[in-house]
């Protein structure tokens, strides 16, 4: 094929610029979507004003269609800006299509294309344009779209938008200032001494909230071992070195910062810029009020600094420690009250004068919650002349005593049916707006099926603006979550009143497909992927069910709905439901549904009043009572082990080893038609999202199905270290039904997830266990010590959910699991961290309840000389039990 010659190319615009004159738009368009940006700007050249006006509600148009239709690229997406400047009138209407997050642009070029079209045009908006496209900014910009404004903005003279978007997306763009560039990065210093908006953005770094964790990246040279650490505040260390900043703005920033507090994460930036700057004694001494503040109320890393900057200060205001000691002697961050107290012990020498003063401070310590922090502020205070009181452990124990935990109340009923269109707008609205999440799913259906069979074109009406309004990520799939009910659910709501088809190869296509192929008898639950246990394949079978005839289940609503918050449904309630459908037939999976929510345990005397409906439905609740429900599964622990996936199972490296899971089979003699009593453990990695916080109430009196069931997700937020995998550990709490070794594992792994919003979840739980008295303590502490052992949780994150356990009002609860955990603790030869404080809390707990237990190791290592904390931790026990 003959390359085109510059006679061609130059035919062709020629040809192209007399299209555009006369009124074809085509090959315009052609251009912009072949991403040829300079093409673009090339046939534009000279055209009349008045033509450029015609053209571009021509292009809105057209972008509108094919921003439906195809994702956008950098390379069509620069050619786009350059039309539209081109093109349209105003700011407003160029920033409504290039400050799309959908619509990404090639930074650098697409502004120098734009500013050569502007300039050709006599556009004199850019800066407009600029802090319009500024003001759209979100999470998904990139250091391109930052690098387009501010060469826009450059070139008009003006200074830049310091917004909390723009000042993170400007630090990006230090961040990563090179991209599509080879050869080595230049070097931070360089690009901050050359950027003209240093002066507008260097006060902002410490005022947004959150940018300190932006401000924590390296520069990678060569090699990954030669990358330059905290690349940022190294070059502002630097920069001030030269005079290009000034050193006392950084000072007084990262120190202001600090005071007002942010995030842990977010605040090392600032005490590694201070770090860096290496304070003098006279500077922090100038600026001792502020440290002392950090020292008493900052997280523990930034009193932590404090700490240390003061102890360097040889005059520091001796009341002014002492002030600051005795709040710093009360916080239960044991290394700095270690520290505090060896300050204090130094001052009590220096100044002989003031030492029972100070001693008076160190007394304080005496009741720190640590024991070995106890004894050394004892020591410490009774040397300088003060024999602290011991601490009130209330009274004496004369006899062993439980928990002090409130009554359990009985679930909450179910709120009322939906029984106005507004009300189901309203909480499908709701529903569509917060992401992955299903409380009120069971009444929203319901109150869809009950008021389409009486006003179909009302519900189609409330419902078709909401559905539209919804967010974005309801109109995808999410095929990376096998459990994903975003757009099923999407597609229910739309069958309502009408006859949706669905979309080829979708979700919801599989799930009517395996509907119709199991009508009428549905004798199995079909399932949709391997990886969607059988609780959930029962929920996308009634979604399908419910969709394809939401139009024809009458006016009495859903079987299933629930009487009870925690998903049970009264067995007499039902047989009513029943009645008022006379001679329909309900849904297979409705009912099957409804049966499964009913209370476990033969009951003949609502038995014979289904059966006196004289209806197929009415029997099989009849056959149902009478048998006792579904029976409870039999469960086996079982050890998973990681397998690498193909070639490029990238993620393989960063998971666990192994893993402890769960394996559910049906009791000998039932046959198990649904598969909800067969699990195998699934497989180490699936990322399950809220969806499965519906499952509890989907089995309310089978808390070990739904056990083994999530039992993947709460193990990864302790060995994966993901996150809100536990807020399904309060819900399985109040059901009903044995949860046996799922439980107690899910239990242990919940007690060590990384986060502490999902070791609050699972404390919630076990106090709602305890106080029912359901809490297998003994199988979660063997399940507990098993997985520490294995190091598959870390023991340091279980002590606080434990400590807090005790302190609501649990502490026999909390011991019995303590004696059960720390035997496999005390064998290995170097027992893993967070043993010790695991003793002293089991100390206290034994006393606090004088409950005598054993346990297994605890002499032999009571018995061993020395003096580590590990021995005489395991010797305090030791004497404690003794002693009850």
């Amino acid at each position: 094929m003959r390359r085109p010659t510059q006679v061609d190319i130059i035919t062709s615009m020629a040809r192209r610029r007399r299209e555009l004159a006369e009124g074809g738009t085509s090959d315009l368009f052609d251009l912009v979507g072949n991403g040829s940006a300079e093409q673009v700007a090339e046939a534009l050249a000279g055209l009349p004003e008045q033509r450029r006006r015609e053209i571009g509600p021509e292009l809105t148009a057209w972008f509108k269609k094919r921003d439906r239709e195809t994702w956008w690229t950098s390379g069509p997406g620069t050619a786009l800006a350059v039309a539209v400047v081109g093109c349209l009138p105003t700011a407003a209407q160029a920033a409504a299509i290039i400050g799309r997050a959908s619509v990404p642009v090639d930074g650098k070029r697409a502004a120098r294309l734009v500013l050569a079209v502007a300039e050709e045009r006599g556009v004199t908006w850019l800066g407009d344009l600029a802090y319009r496209v500024a003001a759209r900014f979100n999470d998904r910009s990139g250091a391109d779209r930052w690098q387009f404004v501010a060469a826009l903005l450059q070139a008009e003279g003006a200074p830049p938008p310091t917004d909390d978007r723009s000042v993170q997306q400007w630090l990006t763009a230090v961040q990563f200032p090179d991209r599509g560039r080879r050869g080595s990065p230049t070097p931070v210093a360089d690009r901050l001494r050359d950027d003209p908006f240093l002066p507008a953005m260097l006060p902002r770094l410490f005022e947004v909230d959150g940018i300190g964790t932006q401000m924590m990246f390296d520069v990678v040279w060569k090699r990954w071992a030669d990358r330059e650490r905290h690349a940022l505040p190294t070059a502002l260390v630097q920069l001030a070195a030269e005079g290009v900043i000034d050193r006392a703005a950084l000072v007084d920033g990262a120190l202001g910062r600090l005071l007002r507090g942010d995030r842990p994460a977010a605040l090392r930036a600032f005490t590694t810029l201070l770090g860096l700057l290496a304070l003098s004694t006279a500077e922090i001494a100038a600026h001792a009020t502020d440290y002392l503040r950090l020292l008493t109320d900052a997280p523990a890393p930034v009193a932590t600094m404090a700490q240390k900057a003061l102890r360097q200060v040889p005059d520091l205001e001796l009341e002014s420690v002492l002030d600051a000691s005795r709040q710093v002697l009360t916080r239960p961050d044991k290394a700095l009250v270690r520290t505090q107290l060896t300050w204090l012990d130094k001052l009590a020498r220096r100044h002989p004068d003031r030492a029972a003063g100070i001693a008076e401070v160190i007394a304080l310590g005496a009741d720190h919650p640590a024991i070995e922090l106890r004894d050394r502020a004892t020591t410490l205070a009774a040397r300088h002349g003060v024999a602290p009181v011991p601490p009130d452990l209330g009274a004496a124990v004369t006899a062993p005593r439980g928990d002090d935990l409130p009554a359990p109340t009985p679930p909450a009923p179910a709120p009322e049916p939906i029984t106005d269109v507004d009300e189901l707008a309203e909480e499908v609205a709701a529903l569509l707006g917060t992401r992955y999440e299903g409380a009120s799913l069971e009444r929203i259906l319901d109150g869809l099926v009950r008021l389409t069979a009486t006003d179909a074109v009302r519900v189609r009406a409330a419902l078709d603006p909401v559905i539209e309004r919804q967010h974005w990520s309801w109109a995808n799939e999410h095929r990376y979550d096998p459990l994903c009910l975003c757009q099923v659910l999407v597609d229910v709501f739309s069958s309502a009143g009408v006859e949706q088809p669905a979309q080829p190869r979708s979700r919801w296509q599989a799930l009517l497909a395996a509907l119709r192929r199991s009508e009428p008898s549905a004798p199995e639950l079909v399932g949709t992927g391997p990886r969607v246990p059988p609780v959930h394949r029962l929920l996308r079978a009634r979604l399908a069910e419910i969709g394809a005839h939401v139009t024809d289940r009458g006016d009495t609503g859903l079987l299933a709905l629930p009487t009870s918050a925690n998903g049970a449904l009264d067995p007499m309630v039902l047989v009513e439901r029943l009645a008022a459908l006379g001679g329909r037939t309900p849904g297979h999976w409705d009912l099957t549904q409804a049966l499964l929510r009913l209370p476990t345990g033969a009951d003949e005397a609502v038995a014979g009043k289904a059966a006196a409906l004289g209806t197929p439905a009415g029997d099989r609740l009849a056959a149902w009572l009478r048998d006792g429900g579904l029976p409870q599964p039999v469960m086996r622990q079982s050890t998973l082990h990681r397998k690498r996936k193909g070639q490029y199972n990238w993620d393989h490296p960063y998971m666990p080893p192994e893993r402890l899971l769960v394996e559910l089979s049906p009791p000998d003699g039932h046959t198990d038609p649904h598969g909800l009593l067969t699990l195998p453990p699934s497989s180490i990695g699936v990322e399950h999202t809220g969806w499965v916080n519906l499952w509890p109430s989907l089995l309310p009196g089978h808390r070990g199905v739904v056990a083994a069931s999530v039992l993947p997700l709460v193990a990864n937020t302790a060995d994966l270290d993901q996150r809100d995998g536990t807020a399904v550990l309060p819900l399985l709490a109040e059901t009903t039904g044995p949860g046996g070794i799922a439980l107690a594992l899910a239990m242990a792994y919940g007690l060590g997830a990384r986060h502490a919003t999902d070791r609050v979840a699972t404390l919630d739980a076990l106090l709602t266990l305890a106080a029912a008295d359901q809490f297998d303590a003994t199988g979660t502490g063997t399940a507990l010590g098993t997985l520490v052992t294995g190091e598959r949780v870390k023991l340091s994150r279980v002590v606080e959910p434990l400590r807090d356990a005790a302190q609501a009002g649990a502490p026999l609860t909390v011991w019995r699991l303590l004696a059960a955990t720390l035997p496999a603790l005390l064998t290995p030869p170097a027992p893993p961290r967070g043993t010790i404080d695991m003793l002293t809390l089991a100390t206290e707990t034994a006393t606090a309840t004088g409950v005598r237990l054993d346990v297994p190791g605890l002499a032999e290592v009571a018995a061993r000389g020395g003096s580590s904390r590990l021995v005489t931790e395991s010797r305090r026990l030791h004497q404690a039990l003794g002693n009850l």
